[in-house]
């Protein structure tokens, strides 16, 4: 590795360097492993350790070399589907449809809503989250202990979870009833994230799981959608609450898209961004000016991926590594990859990680 690449541990990571991990698609688990993902996988109590058991025993047999798998032989308690990326709880308490099929991660369908007016209170009082409570307290009285945790999503996912498109024109036409919204929002969020918090001890892994190889539990706001707004946008109905809980360290923001250095500039107002899910397609240079101590978790395209070589994966790796500036502050994921990314090129993934650390000053 050049030498343009100076490794100075964050002791908030615990100067972890390179942190690699990969998430399997819905589509992989249920052909390959015969998993299916309807209401008991996330719900069943002893589905729902079974199955993460399960899985844990499959990536250790896969890619038990790269430290994969480490759990496969406890049974443990998990909350919520820390395997997966898929964010749909607390749609489905706010009172969108969520359909469960077999292969596929629940699918939320928009509520159409047609107004701005939600009710904190009542989404705790549903029965999505009654759900949630009885298979809680189910684990908790057979382990005595809880782990995992949920994603949690964002406010304007959330916000076209329950509108749809129609937010958009409500950002332009009723701005004031909009940061009103999305106050609400904020509020279930914060409630939700609360509770799980104090129940595991950690609220993101299910977001994106190269969290869990970190020091302490991050906060990750999902930002998925915020591909659709402009920055401006962005500065006036959402940047207020990255600010405000980025006073919860260590905080992230989760945004896949393919643009977050169009953001680049925000995000630098937002006082402790630590972490950042860099989307495939960022300019993770441009990025690196404006973010010097944030880490970048830079996600692969699982599409790009079926399509290139061990050479071009390599290749690729490689110069995003060098791009960020700082191995210490510098992950490497692949999320939600199906059998159309077959395993030896995922073993080229952690291959070459491993190289690029046998390298480093």
């Amino acid at each position: 590795m050049g030498a343009d690449l100076k490794a100075s541990p964050s002791g908030r990571f615990g100067g972890a360097l390179l942190p690699v991990d990969i998430v399997l698609a819905p589509e992989w688990w249920h052909k390959n492993e015969g998993i299916t993902f309807d209401r008991d996988f996330f719900f069943n109590p002893q589905k729902r350790v079974e199955e993460e058991q399960h899985m844990e025993k499959v990536l250790y047999e896969r890619w038990g070399k790269y430290g994969l798998g480490e759990y496969r032989n406890e049974a443990r308690p998990e909350i919520g589907a820390v395997h997966l990326a898929s964010g749909f709880l607390l749609s489905e308490m706010l009172g969108c449809t969520v359909n469960y099929t077999d292969s596929h991660p629940p699918q939320v369908i928009a509520a159409n809503v047609d107004t701005l007016e939600l009710d904190v209170e009542k989404a705790f009082q549903l029965e999505p989250f009654q759900r949630l409570e009885k298979l809680v307290a189910t684990l908790k009285e057979k382990y005595g202990y809880l782990t995992g945790d949920i994603n949690w999503g964002g406010v304007l996912n959330l916000a076209m979870d329950l509108r749809g498109d129609t937010i958009f024109v409500d950002m332009m036409m009723t701005p004031d009833e909009v940061k009103a919204y999305f106050s609400k929002i904020a509020q279930v969020i914060e409630r939700f994230t609360t509770y799980v918090q104090q129940l595991t001890g950690t609220t993101s892994i299910s977001v994106t799981r190269n969290v869990r190889l970190l020091k302490e539990p991050v906060l990750l706001h999902s930002e998925c959608s915020h591909t659709m707004i402009s920055e401006a946008d962005y500065e006036e109905f959402l940047l207020p609450y990255d600010i405000k809980w980025s006073a919860h360290r260590p905080y992230g923001v989760h945004y896949c898209g393919s643009d977050p250095h169009r953001m680049a500039a925000s995000f630098a107002k937002i006082p402790h961004l630590d972490y950042l899910d860099v989307g495939w397609g960022g300019d993770v240079k441009l990025l690196r000016q404006h973010l010097p101590d944030t880490l970048f978790s830079i996600r692969l395209s699982p599409v790009e991926l079926a399509k290139q070589s061990h050479d071009e994966i390599r290749g690729h790796i490689t110069r995003l590594v060098h791009d960020s500036g700082n191995p210490y502050l510098t992950a490497v994921c692949c999320i939600n990859m199906d059998n159309s990314v077959t395993d030896d090129k995922i073993d080229v993934i952690f291959e070459t990680v491993e190289e690029l650390r046998r390298h480093l000053p």
